[in-house]
């Protein structure tokens, strides 16, 4: 209409207009947009340096290493030698490596990747793997796709993984697409998931030393539970998660294993422990899965509880945020979920019915939430 014509004149006519740059500013953006173009090369070296077995070489040359003795050490073909010192000193920018006199030293994050330390390697390179690296290409159209979320199964919005490959990462699908990148993701997501449960154990001694008993959702082999009852004998904990996921999981009476299902039973216990779960779903299916834990607790005034080990997105150090933000966008490329700050935290919480929450803990990247019946 010729009156909606005026408002939207008037509108465009009333909006901020940006200022033209100054060159100074635009040679400067340039330079930007190189490394927001190219910082992709950077995990792409990561992936190289492991798959070559740079920092296991460094780690065996006593922690530090020249590019000569390391490519000797590679056994690298003397016309390639040459170029890895370029591939070091990359690394050596985002703090992979530290240059030193004469060479490259491991930092804490190359020591992850060592041979032995519980599979960090494997989610490096899972997720520079080419099926992230296809469905992050196909981004734009997975955007433009409308879907009919009435027939999808499981219904939802697909993920740009699933769209692209046709399977489900840690399904059986994936399994049965390429079972060995499935076998390297699950390593991954074990080392990812298992990561700093020992600190956090010895600093929250009260969060776990009250209980009497746990129950750990999705906790798989049972590495964490095994790991509460190794500080805390007193704690009787359970395993719930899947068949396929308990099925090795070793049957010495430590911690007790049940096969099924978080979102129709879960074992009742004193607290229930949700470690690095809930990101995997969607808020309505989070406010199911935090209905049932609600079910299998005592009242607050008995000391129940439900322990959320998660990542709060704004709530820790600045340093931390980035990689808040690129977790959430690798939920987007690979799952339904998301991660959540502490408003959306709030917000499926009181939907499923708990009174309140605290949260006790910040724990690098990741936090430590307690939510009361």
């Amino acid at each position: 209409t010729p009156a909606h014509g005026v408002s939207a004149t008037m509108a465009a006519a009333q909006a901020p207009t940006m200022e033209t740059p100054t060159g100074a500013q635009l040679v400067q953006a340039q330079a930007d947009l190189w490394r927001h173009s190219l910082t992709y090369l950077t995990s792409m070296a990561l992936r190289c340096a492991i798959q070559l077995g740079v920092p296991t070489a460094i780690h065996r040359l006593g922690g530090a290493a020249s590019p000569p003795d390391l490519a000797a050490a590679l056994s690298l073909p003397p016309s390639k030698a040459p170029f890895l010192g370029r591939l070091l000193r990359l690394l050596a920018t985002s703090n992979v490596l530290a240059a030193s006199a004469g060479g490259y030293a491991l930092t804490p994050l190359s020591y992850l990747l060592v041979d032995g330390q519980d599979g960090h390697a494997a989610f490096a390179l899972g997720v520079a793997s080419r099926y992230h690296v296809e469905a992050s290409l196909g981004l734009a159209d997975w955007f433009r796709k409308d879907v009919d979320v009435a027939v999808t199964d499981p219904p939802g919005v697909p993920s740009p993984f699933e769209d692209a490959h046709g399977a489900m990462l840690f399904e059986e699908s994936m399994a049965l697409l390429d079972p060995e990148t499935d076998k390297m993701f699950h390593e991954g997501l074990a080392a990812h998931d298992h990561t700093g449960m020992s600190m956090l154990l010895r600093e929250c001694r009260d969060l776990f030393g009250s209980l009497r008993s746990l129950t750990d959702c999705c906790g798989g082999d049972g590495t964490t539970a095994r790991a509460v009852v190794e500080a805390f004998p007193h704690v009787k904990c359970t395993v719930l998660d899947l068949p396929r996921k308990i099925e090795k999981a070793p049957r010495d009476g430590v911690v007790d294993y049940v096969a099924g299902d978080l979102f129709h039973s879960i074992p009742p216990a004193q607290a229930v422990m949700l470690k690095l779960v809930l990101h995997w779903w969607c808020d309505e299916d989070c406010i199911k899965i935090l209905a049932e834990c609600k079910k299998s607790i005592p009242s607050r005034e008995e000391g129940g509880k439900v322990i959320v080990i998660d990542i709060v997105v704004g709530h820790s150090c600045e340093a931390t945020y980035e990689p808040q933000v690129l977790a959430d966008m690798l939920m987007l490329l690979v799952t339904r979920g998301r991660q959540r700050d502490e408003d959306d935290w709030s917000a499926i919480f009181t939907k499923a019915g708990f009174s309140g929450y605290k949260i006790v803990k910040k724990f690098g990247a990741r936090s430590v939430i307690e939510v009361y019946p």
